[in-house]
């Protein structure tokens, strides 16, 4: 495992930074990316721990430049992307008849069209290699919708329709696509959903999480990062190569109803 290669979009926090600690431990090298100002250090202490090599990128998601430039680096460093997880996400909560067209362009650029083209600059050299996993963090609402998130729900559906058509592009060259579905994560994304649902609703952050988060789990709990960045794990192995195409829910339940 320690001559494999991942990349993570959005890994400096949240799910992402929970899924390149899954990775790490099984001695997968990492190109981390991310905002956060002290990403160089998170790539770095992830790599003291699990004893492997990383290197940080700042990537803008929004900038295809910048992310050719990741992928450039990354194959630099190691000698190719094994593994791509498209994890970069972002989320705004409005009405329709009062969405900015601002945030609907970022939300379809960041969640959408960045896996597109992190997605065509590994995809030559895992050609050539024979050997690929594209791996997007899709989302329950990637296969079911709810109000006041049309561009996230939007984008979502999206990442799994360019997963569909990169699973039957790689099939003949040993490159799988799987989109993974989570539920609701505690991560700092759904932290701030939670405080501002509060806010306009009046009510406490408590019973945001009953009444409007978790009432759509069948089993009453948030999913755990750890456990989407072990399905990732098992995605990537050679074991997954006969999977390719799929939507992978892991939200207690929610899209069986």
């Amino acid at each position: 495992m320690k001559s494999k290669t991942v990349l993570i979009t959005g890994s400096t926090s949240g799910l992402g930074l929970a899924i390149a600690i899954e990775f790490a431990k099984a001695g997968y090298n990492i190109v981390f990316n991310g905002l956060e100002k002290d990403g160089p250090e998170i790539a770095a202490t992830v790599a003291r721990e699990n004893n492997v090599s990383t290197f940080y990128s700042p990537a803008d998601m929004l900038k295809p430049s910048e992310i050719e430039a990741m992928v450039k680096e990354g194959k630099s460093k190691f000698g190719g992307i094994d593994v791509l997880i498209n994890n970069a996400g972002i989320q705004y909560v409005s009405p329709i008849e009062d969405f900015p067209a601002e945030k609907w362009n970022d939300i379809i650029g960041v969640n959408l069209t960045a896996a597109f083209h992190t997605s065509k600059a590994v995809w030559q050299t895992m050609k050539e290699k024979k050997f690929g996993r594209i791996i997007n963090i899709s989302s329950a609402h990637g296969l079911t919708a709810s109000e006041y998130k049309a561009a996230y729900v939007a984008s979502k559906h999206g990442l799994i329709g360019l997963t569909k058509v990169l699973a039957l592009e790689g099939a003949v060259v040993g490159i799988t696509a799987n989109a993974i579905c989570p539920g609701y994560v505690k991560t700092p994304l759904v932290e701030k959903q939670i405080a501002e649902q509060a806010k306009s609703h009046h009510i406490p952050e408590e019973e945001v999480i009953r009444k409007i988060m978790l009432v759509k789990h069948p089993v009453k709990e948030f999913v755990s990062a750890a456990s989407i960045g072990a399905l990732a794990l098992f995605l990537a192995s050679e074991t997954a190569s006969m999977i390719t195409g799929a939507s992978i829910p892991i939200d207690g339940g929610w899209t069986a109803q």
